[in-house]
């Protein structure tokens, strides 16, 4: 979903979160005094609504209700947010500009921030995670109206007018560095925006930012609401574990039914024998949504260069890295290609296994041996070079990681190192029975620092892949009162049976754990604006926190754990433990240049003309993999990064694992992966500032120097 900027905040709607809570809360004030870089206080009220002040430190401040939600409430709610939001902007653009004061400008536009932030997020997030079709119908539209009248407040030229007279008129220097870094950040973005600029071009990018965001919602809901359905036999399935097949829904002919989503689509193109059934599988999954989707992309990459031709920008991705850590599509360029060669003697060397397993398995079923590898043949292959070179048979694992252990085992290990305490609500109201609401408090002061809902299973309509939705950012308020966050992790692990648990194969524990961390980004935040709370950092940095705490997935004390027998409650044996360890660089190679793939694909797309996006996929698949694509697919249909969030930024997940590397081997692996002093520095110098400090300045804070990229190429396998 297109990001858009309201003059002082982002309205990042692909990243929700709800909390009704038994009388529904939203959310709650701490009232323990900060100092708020804001002069004087001002009575302001967001909405209907007083969120300071009056209120018990943990009293209910919004009222909402989820289960008398209908679609007309959604959208009466929408139109009302909308008339109290613009109520505030039209004040401050009516001030006379000579007048202009920090308190009169600056303080308005934030309390619209919150109260728009936590507003609209209830209102968006219900098209990720209701089970009525209607309300996530009428979520969906409501979204579409508050994203479009958050592009107009973007554009007002009244109010960076006067946030320009306000630079222009105070001593900037004598405001706390946060501030400081709040109002330049403010004018910065009005700038990004075009406000600047002449009527005609300004109106120009208001339509263009409103079609981003009309296409980007559109196609995160087309793969929401995908149903796509597939039927195979028993026979069709081969190779699939018992507790498998038991899971899956049967049709009238007895035939299985196959989902596109994760807990059915990775283990057949793991462990089906039969190459037809994971063709037709991997087909449709790289055609999901492709006629809609495609052009939807197509449209959004043609429109987000028009947009920055306007701006003064050689292209979108220059427009993106400016405010990243990478800063220019150069240096992205020079990072992903140095890593590619890297990569490629390791590629080679399992790429001549994968064809030997395949031709070993040809000769010995009789069939014919075509002598490369095919699209469907890289998970299924990959799989026997797990089991057979390191004996790590993912179905002897699963039993050791039942859902409840793991997240049992995940929170204390998460409290020990982080100083939490985490306590379930169980009286919470909730949207689905199957998300459990938890508060976290400070383990030593006893301090409220916030609440997150883990909601774990799929379900028609919700949310597909795995993502933290913050709902409300934790931050001071106008008047100095801490506001404690909201976030909900969505995820989509395999569900429970009537006569077995949900079992988690490990890297789903390890997808637990990396955005486990990602809530706790936002629970342990104690920036002061709004603008910098949580995971709001540089985008190629914010997936360094949670994939440093992947590590733990490795280590020998969280794994005893989290793990434990689903029979016999005993942890996993030393055996097996020590084979999974040493897998963790098995098909290291072929992985990470799918990454590669994927960022690169992004890169050209927001840099080159690209009049091809099937083309583009295929050449790049086959240049550094060479592996050919599916003819007549297109994985661009499916890749919402690129829609949502992430454009020209999908190599910030390799990026931001070069920081991780280093943070875990040069602190935890040294002091102890469960040692709280580090981890409470951790929790101190990394996760608390949230955006109110360069991330590169953050970084060395913690390493006490500045990184290097020796711990991210061993963790590839690659000699430094």
């Amino acid at each position: 979903m297109q990001s858009c900027i309201l003059n002082g905040f982002t309205r990042l709607s692909s990243r929700f979160l709800l909390l009704p809570s038994r009388n529904s809360v939203f959310f709650q004030v701490n009232h323990a005094k900060s100092t708020l870089p804001i002069i004087s206080s001002v009575s302001i009220v967001f909405g209907s609504v007083r969120l300071y002040s009056t209120m018990k430190p943990e009293g209910v401040i919004l009222d909402w209700d989820f289960r008398k939600l209908t679609p007309e409430k959604i959208f009466k709610d929408a139109e009302k947010l909308i008339d109290d939001t613009k109520a505030q902007y039209d004040f401050v653009g009516s001030l006379d500009i000579e007048s202009v004061s920090y308190n009169s400008v600056i303080k308005p536009l934030y309390a619209a921030e919150i109260d728009f932030g936590t507003r609209s997020s209830f209102l968006g997030f219900v098209q990720h995670c209701s089970d009525s079709k209607e309300l996530r119908n009428a979520s969906y539209e409501a979204d579409k109206k508050l994203e479009n009248f958050a592009v107009d407040m973007s554009l007002r030229k009244d109010i960076f007018d006067r946030l320009v007279a306000l630079v222009n008129k105070v001593d900037i220097t004598a405001l706390k560095p946060e501030a400081k870094r709040f109002l330049e950040r403010l004018v910065k973005e009005g700038r990004r925006n075009g406000l600047h600029l002449e009527e005609s071009q300004r109106e120009r990018i208001k339509e263009m930012q409103k079609r981003m965001s009309d296409l980007s919602l559109t196609f995160g809901k087309n793969l929401n609401e995908d149903t796509t359905k597939l039927h195979f036999s028993a026979e069709e399935l081969d190779g699939l574990p018992d507790d498998f097949l038991e899971a899956l829904d049967k049709d009238e002919e007895g035939k299985y039914v196959v989902t596109l989503q994760y807990p059915h689509y990775f283990p057949v193109l793991r462990k089906c024998k039969k190459s037809e059934t994971r063709k037709i599988l991997a087909t449709a999954y790289q055609s999901k949504c492709m006629n809609e989707n495609v052009p939807i992309l197509e449209e959004l990459i043609r429109i987000r260069k028009e947009m920055v031709d306007i701006l003064g920008y050689p292209n979108y991705a220059s427009y993106i890295h400016e405010m990243r850590m990478a800063k220019n599509p150069q240096k992205v360029a020079e990072f992903l290609t140095s890593l590619c060669d890297k990569l490629q003697p390791l590629w080679k060397k399992e790429k001549e296994e994968l064809l030997e397993l395949k031709k070993k398995e040809c000769e010995q079923y009789s069939y014919p041996y075509n002598g490369k590898i095919d699209f469907w043949d890289t998970r299924y292959y990959a799989t026997i070079v797990e089991e057979t070179r390191y004996s790590v048979n993912k179905e002897k694992l699963r039993p050791y990681f039942p859902m409840e252990k793991v997240t049992q085992g995940l929170l204390k290990i998460y409290e020990e190192i982080l100083g939490l305490n985490f306590t379930e609500e169980k009286e919470a109201d909730k949207w689905h029975d199957d998300a459990t609401v938890y508060r976290a408090n400070d383990s030593e002061t006893g301090e409220l620092l916030g609440y997150f809902v883990l909601d774990l299973f799929p379900r028609d309509g919700k949310y597909g892949h795995a993502a933290v939705f913050p709902l409300v950012s934790g931050c001071l308020d106008p008047h100095g009162n801490r506001i404690v966050p909201f976030c909900a992790m969505l995820t989509n692990f395999t569900k429970p049976t009537s006569d077995r648990p949900s079992l988690l194969d490990h890297d789903e524990v390890e997808t637990y754990f990396h955005e486990f961390g990602h809530a706790m980004h936002h629970i342990c935040s104690k920036a002061e604006f709004k603008k910098f709370s949580g995971t709001r950092v540089e985008r190629d940095f914010v997936e360094a926190p949670s994939q440093m705490l992947e590590n733990w997935c490795w280590q020998e004390e969280p794994l005893k754990r989290m793990s434990g027998h689903y029979k016999t409650g005993e942890p996993l044996p030393s055996d097996l433990m020590a084979t999974l360890r040493a897998s963790r660089l098995a098909n290291a190679a072929g992985f990470n240049l799918r990454q590669i793939i994927l960022a690169t694909f992004d890169q050209k797309v927001h840099t080159e003309t690209v009049t091809d996006t099937e083309k583009l996929f295929s050449d790049l698949y086959k240049t550094i993999l060479d592996v050919e694509t599916i003819p007549g697919t297109n994985f661009a249909g499916t890749f919402n990064h690129l829609a949502s969030g992430y454009p020209a930024q999908y190599y910030g997940y390799l990026w931001s694992e070069v920081f991780s590397a280093d943070m875990f081997e040069s602190k935890f692996a040294k002091e102890g992966v469960m040692n709280p002093k580090v981890g409470m520095e951790y929790r101190r110098k990394i996760l608390e500032p949230g955006g109110s400090v360069d991330a590169d300045v953050m970084i060395r804070n913690f390493l006490g120097r500045d990184p290097t990229m020796d711990a991210f190429l061993r963790k590839k396998g690659i000699t430094v």
